[in-house]
This record gives C-alpha cells, structure tokens and sequence, in this order.
C-alpha cells in the first residue's frame, strides 16, 4: 500500500470499514454466468478457481456441508453474483473475503470465479476479513467471540464502534467476548448445537463451575430463570449452605420434570423445613379430568 493511500484510510473502524465493504458489495455481478468475462462491472475480472487461496488464520473453520450445497446450486443456476475479494501475495490470489463463495464454487465445479483485486497489507487483510465474516457469515458463538475479542486487542477498537460496524448492540459484542473468554470449549460445544441458548450461556457466566452447572441444564431441560437462580448461588464465595440449597433447587426441579412426563401437565414443588406443597397446573376441564383419572388409577 503506497505511502499516500495509507495516509487517506480512515482511523475509525465504524467510517473506514463499513464504507469499504459497502463500496465492494456495490460492485455485484448482476446475474451473469460465472464462465463468461462479458459485461463484468468495471473493477472486476475472471481468475482462475485454483489461483485463489483462503486467508489464514482467520477465526472460522468450520463450513457446514449443507448451507454450502446448497449455496453451490444456485451458483450453478446463477453463477457467483458476488465478487470475491482477493489481494496479490506472491504468485497467487489471496481471498480477504468471500472464502465461502469460493468453497461453493469449487462444488459448482466452476472453472473461473469474478474478483475484485485490491492492495491490502497484512493488517488491513486481517481487519476486513474479520468483520466480514460476522457481517456475512453464521458464525458460532465461539467464532463471533474470537472474532470481536481479535479486533479489540489486535485492532484497537471500542465494543460500541464494533457494534455500529456490524449491526449490533454494544452489550451483544460484550457479552459474546465475555463467553468466549470464560466459558470452557466443552459448553460453547452444547451451546453451537443448540442444547444451550444465549441466556443459559450469560447465566453460567455467574458461577464457578460453568460445566457442571451447563450439564444440569441440559439433564434437567432448565429454563434460562432456574438457571440464572442456580448460577447466582454457585457463583464464587457462596456459602456452602447456600451451595446445599442449589442441589436441593436441582433436584426438585428434576422431580417436577418426572412427575410432569407422567401427569402431562406442569408442576411445582415447594419444599420447606417443615413440609411442602405440590401444585398441579392445567388449562382446560379435560385436562383436570386426566389428572384426576391418573392419580385414581382409573382407565382414561
């Protein structure tokens, strides 16, 4: 990058970023086959599919199969109607964003893919290649974390001007660099598959032991309320009598479970010193009527 354009790029993420790729995205191929060179915009050219190569060390790693299949259909039927963004590294295009055009391409058994060359550094590469990704692409939890946690250290950059350059709230950049931070591989596992939510995830960040308490979740079916209950007396320096009352809260929150399977309606256990109670929610008459037959024995 010459001495003069380093001189004209803006100091603020939020200004020099999302003007960028707002002006790249504006460069769009308008469904034209992938093959052919005619009537390409200006700025941008055929290459070859083998001469490009992907960025390293960029956070994500992971391309589902499916989504990818999927993406490599239509670019049969439409062509890649987004060109890619490449820099020259020696002999080769490098892809700074777009890599996973590239990869559907490859499927679509494509020969040529159209690019847009631009003359990035090292640093500038990394720092576009980041923000597209959580602009464009489904990342996972850990993923997007790692992704903001990097442009926060490596680049500098406030939470609050990450969220205007991605579109997020300032809490959500926060909270997904805390989870990412705090919690162990092991729960960002459950919770990419979906046996955990965001709100399980803020709640286990209270406690101390965020993967015992994530397994009582998933084991339990907790809801985000009785976990956040849980985390609070987990957290550290609780009292151990106070940790005593969470197992309780546990296992009664597993009995209410069992007894609503076998009832088929909610339950709710409340346990004290000296005794408890046991309420039994329904909505309809029919479903008093069931209860009702359940608990004598009688045939429904």
């Amino acid at each position: 990058m010459s001495e003069e354009a380093s001189k004209k790029r803006p100091s603020g993420l939020g200004r020099g970023l999302s003007a960028l790729l707002g002006e790249i995205h504006s460069e769009a191929v308008s469904t034209m086959p992938a093959s052919s060179a005619a009537g390409l915009p200006e700025g941008v050219r055929m290459v070859d599919i083998g001469a490009l190569s992907p960025l390293p060390d960029q956070p994500r790693k992971n391309f589902d199969d499916g989504p990818l299949d999927e993406l490599a259909e239509s670019i049969k039927l439409h062509g890649v109607l987004q060109p890619i963004l490449v820099r020259a590294v020696d002999d080769r295009w490098q892809i700074v964003a777009g890599e996973r055009r590239w990869r559907a391409a490859q499927r679509a058994q494509l020969h040529q893919v159209p690019v847009i060359v631009r003359d990035f550094d090292d640093r500038t590469a990394l720092e576009i290649a980041l923000v597209e990704n959580v602009q464009r692409e489904q990342l996972n939890a850990w993923e997007e974390g790692e992704t903001y946690r990097r442009l926060v250290e490596d680049f500098g950059h406030s939470h609050e001007a990450l969220g205007k350059a991605v579109g997020k709230s300032r809490s959500h950049v926060s909270n997904l660099i805390r989870i990412r931070e705090h919690l162990p591989i092991r729960v960002h596992n459950w919770l990419s598959g979906g046996e955990l939510t965001m709100g399980h995830a803020r709640a286990l960040l209270l406690c101390d032991d965020p993967e015992g308490l994530a397994k009582q979740v998933i084991d339990r079916c907790l809801s985000v309320r009785e976990t956040e209950a849980l985390a609070k007396k987990f957290k550290p320096g609780a009292p151990k009598k106070q940790r005593a009352t969470a197992e309780r809260d546990a296992d009664l929150a597993s009995l209410e479970q069992h007894l609503g399977n076998l009832l088929g309606v909610k339950v709710r256990v409340a346990h004290g010193g000296r005794g408890g109670s046991l309420t039994l929610n329904y909505s309809t008459l029919d479903q008093l009527d069931m209860i009702c037959q359940r608990l004598s024995g009688d045939k429904i």
